[in-house]
């Protein structure tokens, strides 16, 4: 396949719906696209009904373009990563993996622009988080959860604000960052650098590695953030307990201790996101925000425990901007933002949930639960 016969049908995908995120092609399966977290069939002229294992085969080497890198960790590792320009039009990051011995694809649409704090609504919590000095700040969340954007929001910040050389190792590059205050230098595994260790050659006080995927990546990140250095990077976590254990999980049982004492000396935040369905349609966002304290420092030494959860001392610090997915989702359910079965649905404690959503309830003049909890639906004059 020809790269403008690839373009053609790329832009074809883009035009189809208005909350596109991601474009997909698996063999058996038509074209698809993501529209605001849901997988929908595309139709393009002339139409493609179902996709062979020779045309994604094709798709993928055409974007691959001969990148010896990429071919061999597709051979080696089964899956390769880079990004995509089309033209004026957008820019992609591309995940190439095999599955059943056939080639997939998945683009993920980049934004042109920029985030900001504001525009996201992110927490206002996190302009503090730029404003560290020193230490190590994890992004964290599933896949599609929107970690990167979180993280080029943080950087524009730092850009926005703050005199400082930063240095982001990023695979690949999504957000190019403008020259504002600070000099944001960034550098792409495969065309500027082979390894994240080799990576960092410079002395800048700010580093982005985008994401901890293995020991030595975590090694980098520590030591760096323990010479006076800010770092931020992502994990596939889906809270920060989890976090914790992920990194732990990379080393050996006999450099628990040692680690232990280095993450809580060196841990600044960790945001954990997840995505949920919004009333009015697209996404909502959902974070659990946990910071440094002598408690946080505690659980992470000497691990968790009774009255000693990441949760509890999440929930305690509340006043201090922290918050718990379960705050996150009461407060989005107050503003009318998801329903209440995505509340639930979204919930680390359920029975939390339950007793907020109540408490809203009544406060909105909503009172139909008898002191046993079962719900009585009755007419207004049933009892008149």
């Amino acid at each position: 396949m020809r790269t403008p016969d690839l373009d053609k049908i790329l832009s074809a995908m883009l035009k189809t719906y208005d909350g596109i995120s991601d474009l997909n092609f698996s063999v058996g399966h038509p074209l698809q696209v993501e529209d605001f977290g849901e997988l929908k069939p595309v139709s393009i002229d002339p139409p493609i009904e179902a996709l062979t294992p020779y045309q994604t085969e094709h798709i993928a080497l055409t974007l691959i373009q001969g990148d010896r890198r990429l071919i061999h960790d597709y051979l080696t590792g089964g899956s390769c990563d880079c990004s995509y320009s089309l033209h004026d039009e957008a820019r992609f990051r591309v995940n190439i993996f095999r599955q059943q011995g056939h080639f997939s694809v998945v683009l993920r649409k980049l934004q042109g622009e920029v985030p900001s704090i504001e525009g996201l609504h992110l927490p206002s919590i996190l302009r503090d988080v730029a404003k560290e000095k020193t230490g190590l700040v994890l992004v964290t969340g599933a896949t599609g959860s929107g970690k990167t954007t979180t993280l080029a929001a943080l950087l524009n910040e730092i850009n926005q604000t703050q005199p400082v050389h930063v240095v982001t190792l990023e695979d690949p590059i999504e957000y190019v960052h403008p020259k504002l205050k600070a000099t944001v230098n960034q550098r792409e595994l495969g065309q500027d650098f082979n390894n994240y260790p080799n990576g960092l050659r410079e002395a800048p006080k700010v580093i982005l590695v985008g994401e901890m995927r293995d020991r030595a990546t975590v090694e980098i990140a520590l030591t760096a953030s323990e010479t006076g250095h800010l770092v931020f990077s992502t994990l596939h976590t889906v809270d920060a307990g989890q976090s914790i254990n992920r990194i732990l999980g990379l080393f050996s049982i006999g450099e628990e201790k040692q680690l232990r004492i280095r993450l809580a000396d060196t841990l600044r935040y960790v945001v954990s996101q997840r995505l949920a369905p919004r009333v009015s349609g697209g996404r909502q966002l959902l974070t659990e925000i946990l910071g440094h304290n002598l408690r946080t420092q505690e659980a992470i030494a000497i691990g968790e425990g009774e009255h000693r959860s990441f949760y509890e001392i999440i929930e305690a610090s509340s006043p201090f901007g922290w918050m718990t997915f379960d705050q996150s989702i009461l407060a989005a359910y107050e503003n009318d933002l998801i329903t209440e079965e995505t509340a639930t649905l979204f919930a680390s404690r359920k029975g939390r949930i339950t007793r907020g959503i109540d408490l809203i309830q009544k406060a909105r003049g909503v009172d139909n639960d008898l002191d046993s909890g079962l719900r009585l639906d009755l007419p207004e004059n049933a009892f008149r």
